[in-house]
Formats: structure tokens, C-alpha cells, sequence
């Protein structure tokens, strides 16, 4: 697609912005894999018709203000990546076009608002676990109400767990294969705790010392995907210094693992690129860790359990991660894997679009959760903390009572003896 867009319209990101709207053949190949051209069947709903309005945007051809309520209706889940045969980096022109969005707009004062408070919050996991009791008490309080609690409290599970801080060194088990860092998380450390600890006895039982490096903080993804490149950027700079000496960082959040690897178009241009490319070449999602190392020994047979695997976005299509999860749970004997209808397509998590499209995310919702009850299977694994909490709200609205847990989980729970189920 040619195009006349300025070679400095957003800095040194302006290169691969272009590439993308130059790879682009608008073949269509994308409209089949996109949460928002399934729902709403319309062209500028497209990656695409997206592509066409960011392109005649940086050209001024457009009106920013006209593209972009289509552009906020992307999820940014990537799928049009995997699916198209140009390799058009769909990610390399939404993101730096976000964030000069929100340069340029004026957003209503609600807006703002809640923005600033979900900024504020989220990231900062004492913040976020006292919103999140909060939520849960007004979640409670909603259901004797007309009109319900609101989207956001929807996904706020009925009882917050308590703090249960990782260790600073958790040793490996046996002679040690290798050493990680391990990225903690934010909303993960709030509403599952039990993920991370669940990382590390089955890493230290693989050979795997771990640390928790002090200092790290919020990947940055959140800021990231929402334009607010510059908080994003904050957060960067204190994981990469806190991970400098760390040969390899795990993640086992699928949003935070792709916003790690983002950083160095975050940095492009700057001083800090140079050392954020090497911390986003270092870092890994724990399933491809753990299946490219290998497991020491299998877990122990489990009785027939037949498991449906849910792709988080941002692993499958973001990190390229489909094999290795799967690898990891047919190691377990006993256990099959079910592979539900509409892989490819986002279940409407996507960061805060929750909270900002609620209705094409319960949609979205309500159609993973519709195809993963159809499997049949007794157990729901998924890689991504916003996947699992989305996954566990619609499914208890549609009355399956199937846990849903993190890969990790399901492993540990097999190499414990416990019931997948319970």
C-alpha cells in the first residue's frame, strides 16, 4: 500500500509504522481471525480498514478525531499478525499511533478520569488489592440492586485472596539446570497468587533456581497498549534495571511477557534502547522455557481428565508461544488436551477493554466461554491472568462450574497428586 506519511510523524517509530502500512496488500486474510470484524462486521472494524485510517491519519488526509472510534474498538490481540501471509506488524503501527493519539484528543472528563484511576491503580499491587476488596463488597452489594454492579466488577472474583509474597530466592530441587528472574506481575500478584507459587515449585522441581528480583515493577503493558507511552516507559526503565544481570526473565502472564518484548520499539531512539532490546531478547514465557529445558521427569498419572487449552492472544499471537503449552500438559498421563472452536479469536479481556468496550468484551466473552463448555472438558488451561479471570466470569454466568487454571497450576497440581477439579 503506498502512502505519503512524513518520515518523522512519531520519531524513530515511524519506520516500522510505515513498513506495516507498506506490507499490507489488503488481501482480507485478517477479517476471520478479528474479534471486532467478527462482531460487528464492518470494514473500518478491520486491521485492514484500521491500517487505512492510521495511514491517511499521518497523512492528513483524516481527521484523528474520525478514526478513532475504530481504532479503540481494536483489542490489539494480534490474531491479524498470525494470520496474515504478508507479515504485516500490525502491533509496530497501532501502538506508536495510540500513544500519538493521545497527544492530539481531548477525551470527555469521565474518561479521564477513569483512566487516571485505572492507571493509578492496577499497577501497583497494595493499591489494586484494596480496589479489589472494595469492588467485591460492591459487587456483593450490586446483585441486590437493579442494573447490576458494572462492567468492572463483573470480573472482580468474590473473595480477593490474601497477600502471599514470593520469595526473594527460591532454590532448585537436585542438581540446577539453569537460573531464571521471574517478572511477578501486578493484577496476578492480586487475584491469583497461587500462579506464581505454582511457578516456582514446578521450576525449582525441574533444576530451576528463581529469583524475584527487588526492584521490578509493572511490565508497562497496560500504559503501553493505551497510548500512555511515556508511564510505560517509567515502568521499563525500573525492570531494566532491575533484571540488568539476569540471563534470563520468565513471565507467567502472557500480557506482560509481549509488553517486555515491546520494549525496544518503546525505546527506539533513545538512550535506553540499546539495553531495553537486550532485556526484551532475554525474556521468555515460562511454557517455552520450561519445554525447551525439558522436564526432569514427568508428573505422576492423573486419572482421565480431558482439559480444554485456551490461547491467550498475547502468547499465541504476540509471542509466537502454541506448541510449547501443550507440550507441557500432554507430559502429564492421563490427560487430554481439547481443542476449542475459534481458537484464534480473543476472548475480550485485552487489558482494561473491559472496562472501556463492555460490551463487545462480554460478547467476546460469552462466545470463548460458549465454545470451551462445548468441549466437554473438566478443566480449562489458559496462560494469562486476564484471560483466566474473563474465562471464570462468563462461565459462571453461563452456569459451568469448570475451574479455570494457569498451565503452571496444572502441572504442580499433577506433580502434588491433586485433583485437577478441586
Amino acid at each position: 500500500m503506498r502512502h505519503s506519511i512524513p518520515a518523522d510523524a512519531c520519531g524513530a517509530q515511524t519506520g516500522p509504522m510505515t513498513a506495516a502500512v507498506d506490507a499490507c496488500v489488503h488481501c482480507g486474510f485478517c477479517l476471520a481471525t478479528c474479534p471486532t470484524y467478527v462482531e460487528l462486521g464492518e470494514e473500518m472494524d478491520s486491521p485492514r480498514g484500521r491500517i487505512v485510517l492510521m495511514k491517511e491519519t499521518l497523512e492528513g488526509q483524516l481527521e484523528i478525531d474520525d478514526a478513532l472510534p475504530y481504532i479503540d474498538n481494536c483489542l490489539g490481540c494480534l490474531a491479524c499478525e498470525t494470520a496474515c501471509p504478508s507479515g504485516v506488524e500490525y502491533g509496530a503501527l497501532l501502538t506508536p499511533f495510540r500513544a500519538l493519539a493521545e497527544t492530539q484528543r481531548t477525551r470527555p472528563l469521565p474518561s479521564r478520569l477513569e483512566r487516571v484511576l485505572v492507571g493509578r491503580t492496577l499497577p501497583h499491587p497494595r493499591r489494586f488489592r484494596a480496589a479489589a476488596r472494595l469492588g467485591a463488597v460492591a459487587r456483593r452489594v450490586a446483585r441486590r440492586l437493579p442494573g447490576g454492579g458494572g462492567a468492572a466488577l463483573r470480573l472482580v472474583p468474590d473473595r480477593v485472596p490474601p497477600a502471599a509474597p514470593l520469595p526473594a530466592l527460591f532454590p532448585a530441587e537436585g542438581e540446577v539446570r539453569a537460573r531464571v528472574a521471574l517478572l511477578e506481575g501486578c493484577a496476578q500478584r492480586v487475584v491469583a497468587p497461587e500462579i506464581g507459587w505454582a511457578a516456582l515449585r514446578v521450576l525449582s522441581r525441574n533444576g530451576v533456581e528463581v529469583t524475584t528480583n527487588a526492584g521490578q515493577s509493572c511490565c508497562g503493558a497496560l500504559a503501553l497498549h493505551t497510548g500512555a507511552a511515556d508511564d510505560a516507559r517509567r515502568f521499563a526503565r525500573r525492570n531494566i534495571d532491575a533484571f540488568s544481570r539476569a540471563e534470563i526473565v520468565v513471565t507467567t502472564t502472557a500480557g506482560c511477557g509481549s509488553g517486555m518484548r515491546e520494549y525496544g520499539h518503546l525505546f527506539a531512539g533513545e538512550s535506553d534502547e540499546e539495553d531495553a532490546r537486550a532485556l526484551a531478547a532475554r525474556t521468555v514465557d515460562v511454557a517455552a522455557f520450561l519445554a525447551d529445558l525439558g522436564l526432569r521427569e514427568p508428573p505422576p498419572p492423573i486419572p482421565p481428565t480431558l482439559v480444554a487449552y485456551q490461547d491467550a492472544c498475547h502468547l499465541r499471537h504476540a509471542q509466537r508461544v502454541h506448541r510449547e503449552p501443550r507440550e507441557l500438559l500432554a507430559s502429564v498421563p492421563g490427560l487430554t488436551i481439547a481443542e476449542p472452536a475459534e481458537p484464534e479469536l480473543c476472548c475480550g479481556s485485552a487489558g482494561t477493554y473491559n472496562i472501556e468496550r463492555p460490551d463487545i468484551a462480554g460478547r467476546l466473552g460469552e462466545r470463548k466461554a460458549r465454545n470451551l463448555i462445548d468441549t466437554g472438558a473438566a478443566v480449562i488451561a489458559s496462560g494469562n491472568v486476564g484471560c483466566i479471570m474473563q474465562l471464570r466470569t462468563h462461565l459462571r454466568e453461563a452456569g459451568a462450574s469448570v475451574p479455570v487454571l494457569h498451565t503452571l497450576e496444572v502441572l504442580d497440581r499433577a506433580y502434588a497428586g491433586l485433583q485437577l477439579s478441586a
